[in-house]
């Protein structure tokens, strides 16, 4: 993600609603579901990338805008950047908001308090935490409310975000949890079937084919959790038949030590986003 600068999308005032700040990875993932959903009138983006700003326009049929036209004409402002970037961008961005906007930040790691600390007292702030699967629509959001940030702020986020994917709220205690979990969770799926696929190719099996293979796979072992309401042991217990081949790959993967180092993995992701609340750096 992007982090923007004044003037980098044109010094004009919009006359949209949303305001969409940063143009990275998470950025256009938002606004690409966004925009789908609901056409781009009322839309428009900042990015401190000329190029880029001018290629997400063309791409998506919105404006572009500086910060301070942003403010000036969208009421709602998602802020998309690198939470690197974001203290930066509130410097920029605190001259132009008040408790008349809504601010909805997805930096990972970061604070409401240290969003609002930078911003006028009283602007209404809320924490989301998104994934990328928001560009094919299934998108896991999780909410968590600001000092500032009413009921009815937080139903105005669910419905800018259930567009793209399922939406949750959670108190903010909870959300590195979040961040470490489904925020970062498609690269740990990627990741294993990514081995996945490489195992079919050390077995034999043409790259396109092991990729077909395992992608169903997984499509439909997602479906099943998420349909049959079943415990997932209970699921893969259906799968390992005493003495079988499944039960020999798990065996495997016991013997490797893949759950606790999964357990290691996503530890270490909170820990991270803890670390990102904290500091710039």
């Amino acid at each position: 993600m992007s982090a923007p600068a004044q003037g980098a999308g044109g010094p004009g005032v919009v006359v949209g609603g949303l305001a969409v700040v940063g143009g990275g990875k998470i950025g256009e993932a938002l606004l690409s579901g966004l925009v789908r959903q609901g056409g781009g009138a009322g839309i428009v983006v900042v990015e401190r990338s000329v190029t880029r700003a001018a290629e997400l326009a063309g791409r998506y049929g919105i404006g572009t805008a500086d910060l301070a036209g942003a403010a000036a004409g969208a009421r709602v402002l998602l802020l998309a950047v690198k939470p690197q970037d974001i203290d930066g961008l509130l410097v920029q961005l605190a001259p132009h908001v008040g408790p008349q906007h809504l601010v909805v930040s997805v930096a990972a790691g970061v604070p409401t308090s240290r969003l609002e600390a930078a911003l006028p007292t009283g602007t209404p702030v809320v924490r989301v935490m998104p994934n990328t699967p928001a560009l094919v629509d299934e998108g896991m959001s999780v909410l968590s409310a600001g000092r500032y940030a009413a009921e009815a702020h937080l139903d105005e986020a669910e419905a800018l975000l259930s567009p793209v994917g399922q939406v949750r709220r959670v108190p903010e205690s909870q959300q590195d949890a979040v961040t470490a979990l489904s925020g970062s969770g498609p690269a740990y799926f990627f990741y294993l079937v990514e081995a996945m696929i490489d195992a079919g190719i050390l077995l034999g099996l043409p790259r396109d084919l092991a990729a077909d293979l395992i992608v169903q796979t997984a499509l439909g072992a997602a479906v099943m959790l998420r349909d049959s309401g079943e415990h997932p042991v209970r699921l893969r217990e259906a799968v390992t038949s005493p003495g079988g081949t499944t039960i020999a790959a798990v065996r495997e993967l016991e013997r490797h030590g893949v759950r606790a180092a999964l357990i290691a993995a996503i530890e270490a992701a909170h820990d991270r986003s803890v670390q990102l609340g904290r500091s710039a750096t």
